[in-house]
This record gives structure tokens, C-alpha cells and sequence, in this order.
């Protein structure tokens, strides 16, 4: 690729994920090599399972500690978190990828799991031909400012909060 752009998919309503799946499917059609580093997620996702066909182009890897961070983080949560720093920080160094991921990179940040200064940092050392994408909800205004793209996603109607449907297999989780 000849110039990577950085994009945010950021808001409180579903597909924030969902976009950035499509978009490393797509990449990896086209025969670029994609690096998913997932903050906050832990398990095995249905998406995780079907990436698992695209291997030998996409690379997912889970930064999170098995639930959601509320409140302060814990000890692990943070852990887990440093290494989903480190292992953007070399993947942005290196020509590796072509498309890099930070899934839940805006709650990483809002939840003090990396330093609203570490992400604007990663965003700075992204190589010209790479493309990256930061997605979660709370997308911070410095962020948003440095990003080429953003895609605020609003809910208009949910069946989660209008009828109490939970999370299904292949389609939420």
C-alpha cells in the first residue's frame, strides 16, 4: 500500500467491531497482511474462529484479562494491556503489516489501560504505507483529530436495551 490512512470507528451503537473485520477481510483478499491486537476481549469469539481460515494473512491476538475492566483496572488487566502496547509498538515499527488493528483501543484508553499519550504515539509511528484502525466506544477528541476517518456509530434502535436480547452466538459474540 502506498499511503495507510488511520481510521476510528468509535460511538455507542453495534458494529464498530463488525466494520473492522470486514475491512481486515477485505485487506486480506487483496493479499495484505493484517495484525488484530483486541483490548479488553479474551475467548473465543466467533470472529476469532472464522480469522482462523485467513492465518496465514491475519493475525489476531487478545490483549484483554477475560472480562470487562469496570471501574479501575486490576493488576492483570493492565498486564495484559502492556503487552498489547509493546506488541503495537513493534508491529508499527516494522513493515510486517499492512493494516493494524487496535480493537477496544478507545476504551484501553479511557480505562487507563494505555496513556491517551501512548496511543497518539502509536498513531505518530505508523508507517506511510500502513493502514490503522482504532475502534471503541469514548473515542478521545485528540484522537479523533489526528485520525484521517471517523465513524461515530449511533444507536437509533437496539433490540439489546428495547427488547432485552442478549448477546448471540455469530452475529454479537
Amino acid at each position: 500500500m502506498e499511503k495507510g490512512y488511520i481510521q476510528v470507528y468509535t460511538g455507542k451503537g453495534k458494529g464498530k467491531t463488525t466494520a473492522s473485520i470486514g475491512l481486515s477481510v477485505r485487506a486480506a483478499g487483496a493479499g495484505f497482511k493484517v495484525l488484530i491486537a483486541q483490548f479488553m476481549k479474551q475467548g473465543d469469539y466467533s470472529e476469532i474462529k472464522a480469522l482462523e481460515r485467513f492465518s496465514d494473512l491475519i493475525t489476531v491476538r487478545q490483549f484483554g484479562a477475560g472480562g470487562w475492566v469496570k471501574g479501575k483496572p486490576s493488576d492483570k488487566e493492565k498486564a495484559r494491556a502492556r503487552e498489547g502496547y509493546a506488541l503495537l509498538k513493534e508491529a508499527l515499527s516494522g513493515s510486517d503489516y499492512d493494516v493494524v488493528v487496535i480493537e477496544e483501543g478507545n476504551l484501553a484508553v479511557k480505562y487507563g489501560l494505555i496513556t491517551l499519550e501512548e496511543m497518539l504515539g502509536l498513531m505518530e509511528m505508523k508507517p506511510e504505507g500502513t493502514e490503522l484502525i482504532i475502534t471503541g466506544r469514548y473515542a478521545h477528541e485528540e484522537v479523533m483529530a489526528r485520525a484521517d476517518l471517523v465513524s461515530q456509530i449511533e444507536p437509533v434502535k437496539h433490540y439489546f436495551a428495547d427488547q432485552g436480547v442478549k448477546a448471540r452466538v455469530g452475529i454479537e459474540k
